[in-house]
């Protein structure tokens, strides 16, 4: 059966086919989209919009699961410390990766007076303000309603929508008192322990139809925005592509070389949850299976796994929160002829060092980059200079994203001498991850017969999800 590898980039390319296609076809007497570009609009929104749909209960149940998990490992404070302490090490690294990109390879220069970008307000807008509000839940479910009136009918819909921000802090609160609560929690462990496994079950099947989405993503990207518009930002795409290389390439084998442990058992353990991430443009929608390949691929525990993959799909964002906005920031800075300070530049790794969690792990960067441009003090209409090639440049962001979100358990774990080196060292086998029958195994151990028990899913023998190692 043809690799999930290979359903993916089919799907580019016919993508891009059908996207050439509707463009040469054009829109319709009234100027609405013709019925391919249509089609293909419908087709990538609605796999965006499946995405999500499950972006809260995953996050909820993940991150109440994942503190309560906790109970489980004697070094608990000092894991969560590392974590965070690693987190910002590789933001601040990824980020002067941005800076000095954008610095000397100037992509802004070469399309500042093209009249094919236009500047347009962003859809949305990040500011330190808003941010800290956004943390404070209104209500339990962390639901925010808006109201729009329709003149012409005479009435008013309601449109509802969820601050991820607050969905976080609602489920970090929730599982520190589950923890607290100890044996009398343990009923409310098990029903949130089970709802994970049933929400990554329907994940799983959304993972299925990636490939379709894909299709549907890139199609309507080239049929809306045209090749001569996303031509006029080809030097900004590659700049970012170049910065997003390193991280991915050199900075992240280099980190795994330094702390004695291969970098391409890496690679081949964490490909298939990069690959996922490219396409789905999700680093919560690849969750489930960023965390199995941590586990099963380079032997983190899952009691620590379980913690810190959930943690870094919304907060540790290396591409979306690091290079991208210090190369986005430049680039708008250059096109409207402003000079940045040393100030502003160091306010660029500030932003990007603590304020990732802005982005909340959905799809697209908006928010992280106009709370950039808003703490520098840049035009927000810069951000609609980018749209046209927001599609193609958020597959490679997620991608190093779920590298990173990878990345730094293990070397974490590693450090503290729990990494299951048997895992971690262990022929692929051409499969997304081990599938060897797991057996329970102490915690706190390096040693090569360490092995932390896991469940033997179904989908770890789908060979559509087998992707080549």
């Amino acid at each position: 059966m043809t690799s999930f590898g290979w359903q993916i980039l089919a799907a580019l390319v016919l993508g891009l086919a059908l996207g050439a296609i509707a463009l040469a076809i054009g829109p319709d007497a009234e100027d609405n989209p013709n019925g391919l570009q249509a089609t293909l609009d419908t087709i990538g929104s609605s796999y965006v919009a499946l995405l999500r749909a499950a972006v809260v209960p995953l996050i909820f149940t993940a991150i109440v699961s994942s503190i309560v998990g906790l109970r489980k490992v004697t070094n608990a404070a000092r894991l969560a410390g590392q974590t965070l302490l690693w987190f910002g090490i590789t933001a601040l690294i990824a980020v002067s990766i941005g800076i000095a990109l954008g610095v000397t390879l100037q992509p802004g220069a070469s399309a500042a007076g093209d009249s094919a970008l236009k500047p347009a307000d962003p859809y949305a807008v990040g500011t330190w303000w808003n941010f800290l509000i956004g943390l404070v839940p209104t209500n339990f479910l962390g639901l925010n309603v808006s109201a729009s009136f329709d003149a012409d009918a005479g009435s008013v819909t309601a449109n509802p929508s969820f601050n991820v921000l607050q969905v976080i802090v609602i489920s970090v609160a929730i599982g520190i008192a589950a923890l607290k609560l100890g044996e009398k929690a343990e009923p409310f462990i098990r029903l949130t322990e089970s709802a994970l496994a049933i929400i990554q079950k329907v994940l799983w099947w959304i993972i299925r139809i990636a490939p379709l989405g894909t299709l549907g993503l890139i199609g309507n990207a080239v049929a809306e925005y045209g090749w001569n518009k996303m031509g006029s930002l080809t030097w900004f795409v590659a700049v970012l592509y170049i910065g997003l290389a390193l991280v991915l390439f050199v900075v992240y084998p280099l980190l795994i070389t330094a702390n004695g442990l291969s970098a391409r058992q890496y690679f081949s353990g964490v490909w298939p949850a990069v690959q996922l991430g490219f396409v789905s443009r999700s680093s919560i929608g690849t969750l489930p299976l960023t965390e199995r390949v941590t586990e099963r691929n380079l032997g983190v525990p899952r009691s620590y796994a379980s913690f810190a993959v959930p943690l870094g799909a919304t907060t540790k964002m290396d591409g979306c929160a690091a290079v991208y906005p210090a190369v986005a920031a430049i680039f708008i800075a250059q096109f409207f002829g402003i000079e940045l300070t040393l100030v502003q530049y160091l306010l660029i790794a500030l932003v990007s060092v603590v304020g990732s969690a802005a982005t909340a792990g959905t799809t697209g960067a908006t928010v992280m980059l106009t709370l950039t441009l808003s703490t520098l003090g840049l035009p927000l209409e810069g951000v609609g200079l980018l749209l046209a090639v927001d599609p193609i440049i958020d597959m490679g962001r997620t991608a190093v994203n779920v590298a990173g979100q990878a990345l730094v358990p293990t070397i974490v774990a590693k450090r503290e001498g729990i990494l299951v080196l048997d895992r971690y060292n262990a022929p692929r086998k051409g499969l997304a991850f081990d599938n060897s029958d797991d057996a329970d195994a102490p915690e706190s151990t390096e040693s090569n017969d360490s092995v932390d028990s896991v469940d033997s899913a179904d989908e770890s023998r789908d060979p559509e999800l087998a992707a080549k190692a």
